[in-house]
């Protein structure tokens, strides 16, 4: 930790501390010394602790995630980090007896087809019988085999238009029907995303299922031939991470997410807690940053890696360029609420053999989803002992995260009650709200960001990460921060070369 000072020399400085300006800055430290070079790195974080939406609590014998509680092992950059970080024997998998989940229907939890990855079935046969859907919502599922493409999606060379997009809601109605779209697909995007799936691009979100369209002339093909080998598989190998290790779809570390956070604290150069940055300014002439700190310090720097929510990105450009600080803007956020609960296991009358359940909004529930993290990970909690965790809000209830603390928790006692069966009160809550804390990626995000991208690099030394740009997710966020850093490391040394 650092308590100030000047920086002194050539510098870089994270704004930020999330995942994305820690993976950053941890980049940025160790491309330092790699090349052996004298400049500095400093982590500027606003509150007083790093870790972003990354939280983990602990009360008394069980472990809670205020924030996320996994990451997709489908991408590398999370494992391939906590590999570097000596942290792979911490790795956990998701408990292998319940590898399931449900979607609300009625009054009922019904298991989601097994093989149904997200928007559709891969197995044909599991998803003949389940009663998640009607007849004739199967059959217009199916429909997708014989469907055209979009005329839209292909160019006059057979190939794969990259300017074509389309929401979520166009998508899945126009390839899967209306009935996948209400029962599942909105549900389990809203549950990654918070997003309205009228607005949500599938190009930026989801682009795999636009490519199956595109490549096998069917969602349903293309997933079935990804089934075994693609990035929807039930696991993955990690080789890296320990001879023979395999992991599921997600995984976690055994001590909690935050982990992650405190192994990335001591591997970087130098790092400022309660140093909110107020604006920055850009001295063209011999290529330096200005940083007015909220305190009155001012800092000077050779680059500049902004790992923040895009509207605070756009706040800190603003005097800088006003055409970047416009484009940023227009990324708009959605707000979310976990709550999480400890029950004695004779409380709840359902088996909690999955992972958790999704809500579609034709429910009409408070909650979006309820997690059953003690069963999902082992070690979460004694055998007598149950964690729940609800979520709210999003793009389609934000109005719902204007109730007080004790109405929300009120509700989602409601619905877990209504779905679970619970008997009696809690013996702990703790919630946590998250304001602005989603990206929504409309229809032509990418276009969006492609436009903030080249506009950020008419200013030399300035690098743009986040969750707001180019994926939500840890491995996602981990990348763009060690892109950044990756780039700024690269300008510093033809610099300073």
């Amino acid at each position: 930790m650092d308590s100030g000072g000047s920086l002194g020399g050539p510098a870089v400085i994270v704004i930020g501390g999330g995942i994305s300006g820690l993976a950053a800055a941890h980049r940025l430290t160790s491309l330092k010394k790699e090349s052996k070079k004298n400049y500095s790195v400093l982590l500027l974080e606003a509150s007083s602790r790093l870790g972003g939406v990354i939280k983990t609590h602990r009360q008394a014998d069980c472990l809670i995630e205020d924030g996320p509680d996994a990451f997709l092992t489908a991408k590398p950059w999370a494992l391939n980090l906590l590999k570097e970080l000596g942290l792979a024997e911490h790795i956990i998998s998701t408990n292998e007896a319940h590898r399931r989940a449900f979607v609300a229907r009625g009054r009922y939890l019904v298991p989601l087809p097994e093989g149904f990855r997200l928007l559709a079935p891969a197995d044909l046969l599991s998803f003949a019988r389940s009663p998640l859907f009607s007849l004739g919502g199967k059959l217009r599922m199916l429909l997708d085999l014989a469907l055209p493409r979009h005329p839209l999606l292909i160019d006059g060379d057979g190939n794969m238009r990259s300017d074509f997009d389309e929401s979520l809601s166009s998508f899945v109605a126009r390839r899967l029907g209306r009935e996948a779209l209400d029962r599942v697909a909105e549900a389990m995007v809203a549950g990654i995303y918070t997003a309205d799936p009228t607005r949500l691009s599938v190009r930026a979100t989801i682009p795999q299922f636009l490519e199956w369209e595109a490549k096998c002339g069917s969602v349903i093909r293309g997933l079935k031939s990804q089934k075994k080998t693609g990035p929807y598989a039930t696991g993955i190998a990690a080789k890296e991470a320990g001879a023979g290790v395999r992991y599921s779809m997600f995984a976690s570390l055994d001590e909690g997410l935050e982990l992650m956070v405190t192994s990335l604290e001591k591997h970087i150069d130098r790092v400022r807690l309660n140093a909110k940055v107020r604006q920055l300014s850009f001295e063209a002439a011999n290529k330096k940053w200005r940083l007015q700190l909220e305190e009155g310090e001012t800092l000077t720097a050779d680059g500049i890696v902004a790992a923040v929510p895009a509207y605070a990105a756009a706040h800190l450009l603003k005097n800088v360029s006003g055409e970047l600080s416009q484009a940023l803007e227009r990324i708009e956020y959605a707000s979310s609420c976990v709550i999480n609960f400890i029950f004695d296991r004779r409380q709840i009358a359902h088996d909690l053999d999955g992972f958790g359940f999704v809500v579609p909004a034709r429910e009409k529930k408070g909650i979006i989803a309820g997690g059953f993290s003690s069963v999902k990970f082992k070690g979460r909690a004694p055998d007598n002992k149950v964690v729940l965790r609800a979520f709210l809000g999003g793009a389609l209830q934000n109005e719902l995260l204007s109730h007080s603390d004790d109405k929300l928790i009120e509700r989602a006692l409601n619905d877990l009650d209504f779905y679970l069966g619970i008997s009696g009160q809690p013996e702990y809550v703790r919630l946590v709200r998250w304001p602005r804390s989603m990206a929504q990626y409309a229809v032509g995000h990418l276009s969006l960001v492609s436009q903030i991208e080249s506009l950020a690099r008419e200013l030399p030394g300035l690098y743009l990460s986040g969750s707001a740009y180019r994926g939500v997710g840890i491995p996602d966020c981990i990348r763009a921060g060690q892109d950044a850093a990756e780039r700024s490391a690269a300008d510093m040394d033809f610099r300073y070369h």
